[in-house]
């Protein structure tokens, strides 16, 4: 099997942080071309250290990271050092990098990447608001055909908004970027908070992942005790959802995941439901769809996998 070409778009974030991990310690399903680093989580500075951060600790220097939009599209910036901590990998006690950030921006990277390599062979996995991915589909509206799919983090339908009453964080703090990605075309897989939140760190999860005795494994055990305190104290659950991991586990192991094509919009004019992913789940509204909702997953295949994987950096 070849491996399948992504990039990771993303705005570490602990679980930003795992996902990537997951991906680099798969090799013979994923081949990371580069990470693009968006404002989100934290502000641009933070997420392009943080990208070579875990680069580092999973010990890929040689990975190309490149920064990108510091900004939303048409709105001021929110973040979430509230869920993350004021550096975004509150948590373990991680060394600051030595690899070089590139001097090439994000947007230009996806943008000839996607034109350099052969058509449908590069996957687009953003982890975070949509602010670069939409960006390069203004600037270079060519390269929509060129994309083989886009697997995000993002959104929700029964389990409404995690940031808003309404509204997922990632979509919420770039929804005129996000209905530019949802209406360019391309495959689209969508991890909302409705299967991410059966994602869930359990102490016995996090203890296995501390017992791999691994950098990387003792990091992540680190990173889910920081972050699990806000999903305890918010939700009641016994630990911290695995947000962003979703993206990557799925094109590993698809088998794992499930939902449905539907239509998906995004709410870009409302204040009051800013950011909603409405989803026609039950096909009522007769709109063409445009997007894999995913609504479940095997929560027991996935950890399964995770700790699999870190094993191995």
């Amino acid at each position: 099997m070849t491996a399948r070409k992504i990039i990771i778009d993303t705005d570490p974030g602990q679980d930003d942080a795992v996902a990537i991990l997951l991906a680099l310690a798969s090799p013979e399903e994923i081949d990371v071309l580069g990470l693009t680093c968006v404002a989100g989580n934290v502000p641009l500075d933070l997420t392009a250290k943080n990208a070579r951060i875990i680069c580092e600790l999973a010990g890929r220097s040689d990975l190309p990271v490149f920064a990108g939009c510091d900004r939303p599209l048409g709105r001021d910036l929110v973040t979430a050092e509230h869920v993350h901590g004021k550096t975004g990998l509150d948590g373990p006690d991680l060394p600051d990098p030595v690899m070089p950030l590139q001097d090439r921006h994000a947007v230009d990277f996806i943008i000839d990447t996607l034109r350099e390599q052969p058509a449908g062979t590069v996957t687009l996995c953003p982890l975070g608001p949509l602010t670069n991915i939409a960006t390069a589909l203004q600037r270079a509206p060519d390269i929509a055909g060129k994309i083989r799919g886009i697997v995000l983090m993002g959104g929700a339908y029964f389990e409404v908004g995690n940031i808003t009453p309404a509204a997922e964080f990632n979509i919420y703090v770039d929804p005129q970027a996000a209905e530019i990605v949802f209406k360019c075309g391309a495959p689209i897989v969508v991890m909302p908070l409705d299967v991410t939140h059966k994602a869930l760190v359990t102490a016995a999860r996090n203890d296995a992942f501390r017992a791999l005795g691994t950098p990387a494994g003792i990091a992540v055990a680190q990173m889910t005790d920081f972050f699990e305190r806000f999903d305890k104290a918010k939700y009641g659950s016994a630990g911290a959802p695995l947000h962003d991991p979703c993206v990557t586990a799925y094109l590993i192991r698809p088998d794992l995941f499930s939902g449905r094509h539907v239509n998906v919009e995004i709410e870009t004019t409302s204040e009051l439901t800013m950011g909603m992913t409405v989803a026609d789940w039950w096909g009522v509204t007769g709109r063409a769809p445009n997007a894999f909702f995913v609504g479940d997953l095997d929560a027991a295949g996935f950890f399964g996998l995770l700790t699999e994987r870190l094993a191995r950096l």
